[in-house]
């Protein structure tokens, strides 16, 4: 799961990030609505985590924006006001949930799931052979056997699942699995599919595509 936190607070914003980024959830943090669409409409998040009251370009208009642009992404909207009809109009504009100032911040992980869970991205169960991965309980087995994935194991495993057997490159599983912050040099994509193939064990349900990426046999 990806997810871009729109917050021009910038001591909450840090704080969702670091909280959601502990929970094993790639997050991007942005602090005006300008730079909200420009990530919004160029990145495939899964999930927005918007504040209503933004700077520049506020947060009414970065939402109907995205929707109306064609943006798939789930719009957690944030906001201080917390009568009826703020909450109804800020879901008029096309927000899917809305979390009143302040929240806590276990509710606001519990609602950020829900929502990447509604995204139609795939079925909650995902199965390959004797390989079931559980999304929502984020829990892999295989032959019945329990597998001990790291979180981004987990989620490498999950997009070439969802993929079902088209070839996805390590520039998207980068893209789908880290943040912004992630080195595109890097060789973790690498480092990490390869832990993942031993911890899956033999066969091997992970094929390298020469020149291209990678599939699930």
């Amino acid at each position: 799961m990806r997810v871009l936190v729109v917050e021009d607070h910038l001591e909450l914003a840090r704080d969702i990030a670091e909280g959601l980024r502990d929970r094993g959830i790639a997050t991007d943090v942005v602090h005006d609505g300008t730079t909200a669409l420009e990530k919004g409409l160029l990145h495939p998040y899964d999930v927005i985590v918007l504040d209503r009251d933004l700077p520049g370009v506020h947060g009414d208009a970065v939402c109907a924006t995205l929707r109306g642009r064609g943006a798939e992404g789930r719009i957690l909207m944030l906001t201080a006001a917390a009568a009826i009809g703020d909450r109804v109009e800020g879901l008029n504009l096309g927000a899917d949930d809305y979390l009143p100032k302040p929240f806590a911040f276990a509710e606001l992980v519990a609602r950020v799931n829900a929502l990447a869970r509604r995204t139609p991205v795939g079925p909650p169960l995902l199965v390959r052979g004797d390989l079931k991965l559980d999304r929502a309980a984020r829990r892999a087995t295989r032959a019945g056997l329990e597998l001990s994935l790291t979180r981004k194991e987990i989620g490498v495993l999950e997009v070439l699942l969802v993929a079902d057997g088209t070839v996805v490159s390590a520039e998207e599983l980068l893209e789908r699995v880290w943040d912004e912050n992630a080195d595109p040099f890097t060789r973790t994509v690498v480092v990490t599919l390869t832990r993942l193939r031993r911890k899956l064990g033999e066969p091997d349900l992970i094929e390298t595509v020469v020149g291209a990426g990678y599939r699930m046999r």
